[in-house]
């Protein structure tokens, strides 16, 4: 696997979702020719327990630039994008959720607007989601914002592209990819930029998210992120001799 070929590898945690699978391929193999840069995927399969470990070695197998990771053993979500970023050699790191509920061709949208910036992350502007869902995001994401100090809107946007350098740099830990802003903004000279998005009711596959870990989890999450805040290892090198 050799992503150091392309300037952005696109990250899918898959977890048994074999019923999007096959529109999966047919999304990414017309997205990449229209991608603003060079681009690949990398499909994770997180301990998948149906057919969908099987159905990637054979979607990767027809696509050159494709390419997956399988955990030994389900792991979740953080685990799953953190091993993306770990073995992408690109210039950027895309995220998007397997269930298509975001839409490949947005990556483009953030491409264009992180030119002057770390990350750039997506807005669900029209949400289609439940009523539940949307309230318990809400105020995940009001409490967040007031236990971190960052102003993103949606952190659990599905869609997102950060700079491999920086992703890499990111101190991790289960529920981390709700603070991706506030993780970010702990690195000298950082920032992000916001950027709406379309957003799309699920058509197949069932959500692996319930109240504990769409809202208490993340509640706990905070106070984790506060304490870190005050511990994280901040330097700049001013001079070396080392080539």
């Amino acid at each position: 696997m050799n992503t150091e070929r392309y300037s952005l590898t696109i990250i899918i945690p898959v977890y048994n979702e074999e019923d999007n699978m096959l529109a999966l391929e047919q999304r990414f193999s017309a997205f990449l020719p229209t991608c603003r840069v060079p681009a690949c995927v990398l499909f994770v399969n997180d301990g998948s327990k149906d057919r969908s470990g099987e159905l990637i070695r054979e979607v990767c197998s027809r696509h050159e630039d494709f390419f997956y990771l399988s955990f030994a053993r389900n792991a979740g979500l953080s685990a799953a994008i953190k091993a993306g970023f770990d073995a992408a050699g690109s210039e950027f790191v895309g995220y998007i959720d397997a269930d298509l509920q975001t839409a490949p061709e947005d990556f483009n949208l953030l491409l264009d607007a992180i030119a002057d910036h770390s990350m750039a992350i997506g807005i669900r502007a029209k949400r289609n989601d439940s009523f539940s869902k949307r309230f318990q995001s809400r105020f995940a994401n009001g409490f967040r914002r007031m236990m971190t100090g960052d102003d993103a809107v949606d952190t659990g946007c599905p869609l997102k592209i950060i700079r491999s350098d920086v992703a890499k740099r990111i101190p991790m830990f289960k529920g981390m990819h709700r603070f991706f802003p506030a993780l970010v903004m702990l690195q000298e000279g950082a920032s992000y930029v916001q950027i709406p998005i379309r957003h799309f009711p699920r058509t197949a596959g069932v959500s692996k998210f319930s109240m504990w870990n769409r809202l208490v989890g993340p509640l706990m999450d905070c106070f984790a992120y506060r304490w870190m805040k005050t511990r994280y290892i901040n330097y700049s090198i001013a001079e070396s001799n080392i080539d």
